[in-house]
């Protein structure tokens, strides 16, 4: 099997001033939660990359001062001489595989929190910190300020092309630097020649990019990443308006123009919430203004859509980031005409969260994200079989599906028995709600790997009984059941049953609202959707009955509609769409009781109680492993080990409900695994500071 030739055009090799990518894929800055503190996990993931096939490979925001410290969160960091070497053993898994290395510097001036350096933020103007909560002002910075930090960004740059990077970016991006930050006139309120007009304010972008050519311009390309458009309207930059008069001001100026939109919510939408290809209104005039390659994002994963934006003039780069992390090895599948194979990213942005929780990256796709160094595992490569075992799996869901596509690339005979006649579990069921289709992918990915293995069967609507897996023979037994959701009010804010949650048919869970068989129904009053699941799901469901007519109510304990999803960049879109179709929203309370007309609030500061009217309510609050039939067999011990049964293992959401890329993983982790010797050892590398 070969390319398919339609495809050749994305395998062309393309000039950035004075180096060449081998093709036009390009892995464009992401952030990862290992940065400057884990720098051999995060070079082993970009390293990764570069095997897998992507021309261009690129840092996340690396910090160029202590006057730009983003703690918590955990970046890239090139203060001094002393953080070449981390940034080294990036270039170097980079290089080792023909790509090039491209390093994202930033200021981020206002959006710095200084709380590690304790250094006083820089903006333009004297101004509160818009992207924190932090109790302080950056101060205005006087022209002192702006020669140190011009100062700042070419020795950074002289560090950076030390550190053996081929492109060093000029960060204008995500109002999360300096440069765009004098851009905004919302935030430039300066009187001087970098203030006022647009020609001014652009002024300081122009001596940066000048000044980055003059010191490595010679050896390294100079790329400049700059949001064109904020999504605002007229209160920001626009592309038909100030982006593109910017972008003319400079054309030729850089080597590379790598073009998205801001803020970084709207760069990285959810596939609830954008197509793939979404940002090609904002971007394609970019290449009509300028002879120098162009890189831009969509979440692409269809090589065909990469193809049109490059025949169309939109793009000379494809970039990716989230559907890089997919699928590392994207570009090679491609060139190999395995395009089947490629796990297309689901647009869930568990990856972002990896960032906002300052822990390495995660990936529902992709179970060896963030693992490449820690725990040695390959998205492409599996350790083979060590024995002859035969396994029985029961549930395909995503846990197992995962456990019985990585045991069979092992080589192992592996049977699925799953109860309903749909593959997927959990994932087919929420595929089908609004805005999460492509969340399908997890079941599809692997449902396609596993129909190519002569080692796995799939039996379906097969419910298995504990005597029938005694007798199958199976030497190994693995239980992904899945979960189920608590009917009585359990959960994170109610700690024993809700008084009233008892009562029959007024009182659901979204199981009985997900799956082709359970239609939304039309109540007979007003439903209160109690949310104490705070994740993407109480809100869609609520969405889905007022779509169906029904009045709603959606009741949480939090201080915000679906607050996890903050970590996904999600939550200001998923109220405002809420408060957009009149659901009602009640925060800050609990329910402390229902008695079939009216439920009980009470608040979560004060406890001071009020009702609201309810013929029904739909509790999210939590979930109960489906991990019935494992504690049967635990109790069939005897008969068990009479059949060669050597193990019995729950995993994913049966052993313990999470995310579906927690269940993944799971299900990737035994298959992995299991065959380990039991140990006390700390299952995974540390990178440990080195005490002198």
């Amino acid at each position: 099997m070969g390319r398919d030739p339609r495809y050749d055009i994305l395998f062309e090799p393309v000039r950035i001033g004075p180096v060449i990518a081998k093709n036009r894929f390009f892995q464009v800055p992401h952030c990862n939660g290992m940065g400057h503190v884990r720098p051999q996990g995060h070079a082993a993931m970009r390293g990764v990359k570069a095997e897998g096939g992507w021309g261009v490979v690129s840092t996340e925001e690396v910090e160029i001062h202590p006057s730009s410290d983003v703690a918590p969160y955990i970046e890239g960091r090139l203060w001094d001489d002393r953080d070449v070497p981390a940034l080294n053993l990036m270039t170097q898994a980079i290089h080792r595989h023909g790509a090039l290395a491209a390093i994202e510097l930033v200021h981020a001036g206002m959006n710095a929190s200084n709380l590690y350096s304790r250094e006083v933020a820089i903006a333009p103007s004297h101004i509160a910190n818009p992207a924190t909560y932090v109790p302080a002002q950056a101060r205005g910075m006087r022209k002192s300020d702006i020669r140190d930090y011009k100062r700042w960004h070419r020795d950074a740059a002289l560090r950076a092309r030390g550190a053996g990077f081929d492109i060093v970016y000029v960060y204008a991006g995500h109002s999360l630097s300096l440069p765009m930050h004098f851009l905004q006139s919302r935030y430039n309120h300066r009187t001087d020649e970098y203030g006022g007009s647009l020609g001014n304010r652009t002024r300081l972008l122009r001596e940066i990019i000048e000044e980055t050519k003059e010191a490595v311009g010679g050896e390294c390309a100079v790329a400049v990443r700059i949001a064109v458009d904020e999504l605002m309207g007229p209160a920001g930059i626009q592309h038909d308006g100030e982006g593109r008069d910017i972008v003319e001001m400079l054309a030729e100026l850089p080597d590379l123009w790598d073009v998205n939109v801001s803020d970084w919510a709207n760069d990285s939408q959810t596939s609830r919430f954008a197509q793939e290809g979404f940002q090609e209104e904002f971007v394609r005039f970019v290449k009509t203004v300028t002879t120098k390659p162009v890189v831009g994002v969509g979440r692409f994963t269809s090589p065909d859509t990469m193809v049109s934006q490059v025949r169309r003039g939109v793009l000379d780069f494809i970039g990716a980031a989230r559907p890089s992390i997919a699928d590392p090895f994207l570009p090679r599948k491609i060139d190999s005409g395995e395009v089947d194979d490629i796990r297309e990213c689901i647009g869930c942005n568990v990856c972002v969260s990896g960032d906002y929780t300052m822990t390495p990256i995660r990936c529902t796709q992709n179970p060896t994200m963030g693992e490449e160094w820690r725990k040695g595992w390959h998205p492409e490569f599996v350790p083979p079989r060590t024995g002859n075992d035969t396994f029985l799996i029961v549930g395909a869901g995503p846990t197992g599906l995962e456990c019985a596509r990585m045991l069979g690339r092992r080589g192992y005979t592996v049977h699925v028995a799953e109860a309903l006649d749909v593959l997927g579990g959990r994932v087919t069921r929420e595929a089908a709600l609004p805005g999460l289709a492509a969340w399908g992918r997890v079941r599809d990915y692997r449902v396609n790997q596993l129909n190519k293995m002569q080692n796995v069967d799939i039996f379906r609507s097969s419910r298995v009984t504990a005597d029938d897996i005694v007798e199958f023979g199976a030497a190994r037994v693995v239980l992904a059941t899945g979960a189920r959701w608590r009917r009585d009010g359990v959960g994170r804010a109610n700690t024993a049953p809700i008084p009233g949650f008892e009562k029959g048919d007024q009182v659901l869970t979204p199981d009985d609202m997900l799956g082709q068989a359970a239609p939304t129904r039309r109540f007979s009053g007003p439903v209160v959707v109690y949310d104490d699941d705070h994740y993407y799901l109480g809100a869609i469901l609520a969405e889905k009955l007022h779509l169906a007519g029904n009045t709603v109510t959606l009741v949480t304990p939090a201080d915000r509609v679906s607050s996890w999803t903050v970590n996904t960049l999600e939550q200001p879109i998923i109220q405002k769409r809420l408060m957009e179709l009149g659901v009602i929203i009640v925060m800050n309370q609990t329910i402390s009781a229902f008695d079939g007309s009216r439920v009980t609030l009470a608040c979560t500061y004060t406890g001071r109680e009020s009702s609201v009217p309810a013929a029904a309510i739909l509790s999210l609050t939590s979930r109960l492993p489906n991990d019935e039939l494992y504690e049967e067999l635990v109790g069939m011990q005897e008969s068990v080990t009479a059949a060669g049964i050597v193990s019995l293992t729950p995993i994913g959401d049966c052993l313990a409900p999470g995310t579906i890329a927690a269940a993944v993983y799971s299900g990737h982790r035994h298959a992995r695994e299991f065959d380990k010797e039991p140990s006390d050892e700390v299952p995974f590398r540390r990178e440990l500071p080195l005490i002198i």
